[in-house]
């Protein structure tokens, strides 16, 4: 609540009152409450008082305060603060210990930001070009500039003010090796050293002229003859773990866990001739983070041929009417594919498989036929018993041929 009356005004009136002034005055009550109109008639605070002048929108006002906090100070005031938009110097959650303070109040006000083609209206306190452009999600570089105007059409436009960009022009620069992104309000490139405080030494190559005229993205370097060396962060490519799904087609690919690359600073020592890189030695390299593994799930199922081999159309059969399902056949045909590729005369070197089945050793297989080493229904019918019994389904043996890498 303010007061429209001064404190000499005020305390006058109370005079009148004779000795309820002394009780009044020994409120904290009444401390809270008188405000001044200016600090000349501020009258002698005790020890636990503060007196704060208060500068809101062009407005000054003092108060006496028995508060600890500013916040509970300009509350017991009635001085409303929004909560997220306006800003208060010093802070609200400051505490009162001086006897003394200037307070300013910044109240949020509606800005229209722009950027070049972009503009952005954002309702804020702040005071300064950086935050400003902040609170409206841009960044702004030392070497842009900032003109603040009154709107064309306030109605329209929405905003008290217009805070326009003026980008400096960004070149790539590369200083003895160092390279970086460079911003810059040179028209030439001799206005671009001497902006940047960079003299030219006798040993000293310079990769465009002098004279020339900046332009946006243009690249400038800065060599010296000789050795040198120079550290660069580069990307770390990440590595790929490919996981087989045997219930998917041969071809399938899904990222399930993308890769993410790391970084390295990499240290080269570097011998310029005449302006030139004649050579690029690594000599030492520090990751700096680490590279993130991509998970891929693979296809692993192979298709089922339209024109099967006859040892494929025989499997088929027999395993039909060995009781074995439709749904079974794809498993069936990938595991023999793998195995053997369905081929009667297919022999492990290493191990001593042998056949279709790939049996172990291949006498096994004598049980179904003497002519087990050629003939398919035999050793197609060793091997529909071998998977009955150890596996069930041929799709229980493909499971743990995918598991193991054999059944």
């Amino acid at each position: 609540m303010r007061i429209g009356l001064s404190v000499k005004h005020y305390l006058k009136r109370l005079t009148l009152l004779g000795g309820v002034l002394a009780f009044v005055c020994g409120s904290a009550a009444f401390v809270d409450r008188v405000l001044a109109q200016s600090t000349d008639e501020v009258p002698a605070v005790a020890s636990d008082q503060h007196v704060l002048t208060i500068h809101d929108r062009g407005d000054e006002q003092v108060v006496i305060t028995k508060a600890s906090t500013l916040g509970e100070a300009l509350k017991l005031a009635g001085i409303e603060i929004s909560a997220g938009h306006d800003v208060v110097e010093p802070s609200l959650d400051s505490e009162l210990v001086a006897s003394n303070y200037s307070i300013n109040i910044y109240r949020a006000r509606p800005i229209t930001v722009v950027d070049g083609v972009v503009k952005k209206n954002v309702t804020t306190a702040e005071q300064t070009p950086e935050r400003i452009a902040k609170a409206a999600g841009i960044t702004i570089y030392s070497e842009d500039q900032t003109d603040f105007s009154a709107p064309s059409d306030m109605l329209s436009n929405g905003s008290s003010q217009v805070m326009s960009i003026d980008r400096a022009t960004v070149v790539q620069f590369t200083l003895y090796g160092k390279h970086a992104e460079v911003r810059t309000r040179a028209t030439t490139v001799e206005e671009f050293l001497k902006e940047k405080s960079i003299k030219i030494g006798a040993n000293d190559y310079l990769s465009v002229d002098r004279g020339q005229a900046i332009s946006a993205g243009m690249t400038i370097e800065l060599w010296r003859e000789g050795k040198q060396t120079v550290t660069v962060e580069e990307e770390v490519d990440f590595e790929i773990e490919k996981v087989q799904d045997a219930n998917r087609e041969v071809g399938y690919r899904e990222v399930k866990t993308p890769g993410v690359k790391g970084k390295r600073n990499a240290t080269y020592e570097i011998e310029m001739k005449n302006g030139q890189e004649a050579s690029r030695t690594e000599i030492a390299s520090v990751t700096i983070e680490e590279p993130k593994k991509q998970v891929e799930i693979i296809g692993a199922k192979l298709p089922t041929p339209t024109n099967p081999t006859e040892a494929q159309a025989i499997g088929k059969e027999m395993m039909l009417a060995a009781g074995f399902g439709e749904d079974q056949w794809g498993c069936l045909y990938n595991l023999w594919m793998r195995e053997s590729g369905w081929r009667t005369t297919a022999g492990n070197v290493s191990s001593g498989a042998y056949g279709i089945p790939q049996s172990l050793p291949a006498s096994k297989m004598a049980t179904f036929g003497d002519d087990y080493l050629t003939n398919p229904r035999t050793q197609i019918a060793w091997g529909l018993s071998y998977i009955k019994g150890r596996y069930g389904t041929p799709c229980g043996g493909w499971s743990a041929f995918q598991a193991k890498g054999w059944y």
